[in-house]
Parts: C-alpha cells; sequence; structure tokens
C-alpha cells in the first residue's frame, strides 16, 4: 500500500476533480465566448484519448497478474501512449482541470482546476518515487528518454528515436 500522504493527495483529488465537475455544470455560463468554451472542448477531448489509450496499452503489452486491474503492472511499458508521456491517465486529469473553466468560464470552477491541476502533479511525483523502486535503473533510463507530461516534445523524440532506427538500418 502506498504511503499515507499519497493516500490523502489522491483523496483530495478525486474529492476535488468531481467538485469541479458538479460546478462547471451548475455554473455554466450559456453567454460565455464560444472561442474559448470550444477550446475547452477540444482539449477534453483530447483528454480522453490521454485517459483511455493507457487501458488499451497496458493490456496489449504489460503482464498482469489474472484478476488484477490494468494499473498493477509487473512491467514497465515504454510502447504506445508510454513513448510519448510518462503519466498519460495523470495528463488526461490536468488536461480536464484545464478544460472545463474554459467550458464552464467561471471563476470558482476555475479555482478547483488549479487545485486539480496542483494535486495530480504532486500525485505524479509521488508515482514516479514508487516506480523508481519498483523498476529502478530501468525507469530511470525511460525518465531520460520520456517526457512526465509534456505530449508535443514527447512525439518529437518519438519521431527523432524512430528516424535515427530507421537510418541505422538502411545503412
Amino acid at each position: 500500500m502506498k504511503n499515507k500522504k499519497t493516500l490523502t493527495r489522491g483523496i483530495l483529488l478525486t474529492m476535488t476533480a468531481v467538485g469541479e465537475i458538479v460546478l462547471a455544470i451548475v455554473l455554466y455560463d450559456r453567454d460565455g465566448k464560444a472561442a474559448i468554451i470550444n477550446l475547452g472542448w477540444v482539449i477534453l477531448w483530447i483528454s480522453a484519448v490521454f485517459g483511455c489509450l493507457p487501458i488499451f496499452v497496458f493490456r496489449k503489452w504489460d503482464r498482469v497478474s489474472k484478476g488484477k486491474e490494468y494499473v498493477h503492472t509487473t512491467a514497465l511499458v515504454d510502447r504506445g501512449i508510454y513513448a510519448l508521456v510518462r503519466h498519460p491517465q495523470y495528463l488526461s486529469f490536468m488536461l480536464i482541470g484545464l478544460a472545463l473553466p474554459l467550458i464552464a468560464q467561471h471563476w470558482l470552477v476555475a479555482l478547483l482546476g488549479a487545485v486539480v491541476i496542483l494535486l495530480t502533479y504532486l500525485v505524479i511525483l509521488d508515482e514516479e518515487k514508487s516506480n523508481i523502486e519498483k523498476f529502478g535503473e530501468a525507469y530511470r533510463e525511460y525518465m531520460q528518454h520520456v517526457p512526465r507530461l509534456n505530449f508535443l516534445l514527447g512525439m518529437a523524440r518519438l519521431v527523432w528515436r524512430i528516424a535515427r532506427a530507421h537510418g541505422r538500418t538502411r545503412e
């Protein structure tokens, strides 16, 4: 079981995220700026991709014990979405924290969104410590190649690695 601090952060994150979702629905500004609302929806859809893909990637590439959930990984997965960012589902939470204030256009939703983003980042730091303990040097090396959250940098690095590998095979 994870330490008490990590558990507390996870519970606070869950409560804050649920609160943000509820407030975004209740406080939604129907007269808000359409361009900002639409940007929020685009970010929300992107968050759905980062939130869902890990489920399929873990099921394909991981060795999860029978009867266990996909998050109980026994192997370091560095393929698929995990070749772009180390924490795609946490990135999804952060994107939701950003998207909902844009959609609702209310300061209280923005405040909770900021708390969601901060708590998610703290949970990520806890998770990385845990992953270093679990996977050791392999995870440290993975950290050098794949960004924590910056998926644009992750895409650029992935393209670079593929191009380098392709260049070696053609020689």
